[in-house]
């Protein structure tokens, strides 16, 4: 463990500069730049609100926040995740002439999405002032899921890193995956709703829904729910543990397959 820290703090500089590649590349030849980071989810929330607030939201004026709140972390863990799992295959010319560690290039693919995620939260604070959500004392429980959320898109990063360079076909599986992910994380309808037909078991097994609840309660002023921080904290903590061995065991055979 001592080796690995030393090993992190001689290559922090590369890291840095990794991150800063990853956002600059990800707005190459783009006119709106990092204005974008704040436009897409404004545009989308307006959409979503348009279509599915006349059947899930008519009687709550707060419904656009409700949306932008789900929107905001499932576009964090969709886009995080994606370019963590091509991290390595993307960056196999410079894996096959210097030496770097390779843990480096998932964590810079995770920390440049998820710097772009915090930017794009000036977006929740101005729809949420404009419509009226009222500041609470619980907002500041908001820094716990958005803590729980990095480790565990790390953690999911480092396990689909180190799939994703012996199957190629993973990143089509996943983008499946994620889909399915989505409609299950309750981003543009209650979940009350669905747990009135006996379907709500899958919320109870859906860590990155029980991470957006988390962070819902903390925006709308309420308490966390335990079930929700603890479920979403344990998966986390396990899926980073879980990544960080697979990962360890595999990296020195990935040259013989990127």
């Amino acid at each position: 463990m001592k080796q690995y820290i030393k090993n992190f703090t001689k290559y922090r500089f590369l890291l840095a500069e990794l991150v800063k590649k990853g956002i600059k590349l990800k707005y190459r030849r783009s006119y709106l730049g990092i204005l974008w980071t704040l436009l897409e989810p404004l545009m989308t929330m307006m959409v979503l609100t348009l279509v599915f607030g006349t059947f899930f939201g008519k009687d709550d004026p707060t419904f656009p926040v409700y949306i932008l709140t789900g929107r905001l972390l499932y576009s964090c863990f969709s886009t995080s995740t994606k370019m963590a799992m091509k991290s390595i295959r993307q960056n196999a010319p410079m894996i096959k002439k210097v030496y770097v560690p390779k843990y480096m290039y998932p964590l810079s693919a995770v920390l440049y999405e998820y710097i772009i995620f915090l930017i794009s939260l000036i977006v929740l604070v101005g729809v949420a002032g404009v419509l009226q959500v009222k500041p609470t004392i619980y907002m500041f429980q908001a820094i716990i899921p958005l803590v729980i959320l990095f480790i565990m898109v790390l953690g999911v990063g480092l396990i689909l890193s180190t799939l994703a360079v012996f199957f190629r076909d993973l990143e089509y599986i996943w983008g499946v995956a994620l889909m399915l992910i989505m409609y299950t994380c309750a981003i543009f309808y209650q979940p009350e709703r669905v747990i009135g037909t006996g379907n709500g078991w899958v919320f109870s097994i859906n860590p990155l829904y029980a991470t957006i609840a988390n962070f819902r309660d903390a925006v709308f002023g309420r308490p966390l729910g335990m079930y929700n921080l603890c479920f979403s904290a344990i998966f986390a903590v396990g899926s980073l543990i879980v990544g960080i061995v697979i990962f360890v065991k595999n990296q020195d055979k990935f040259i013989l397959h990127i």
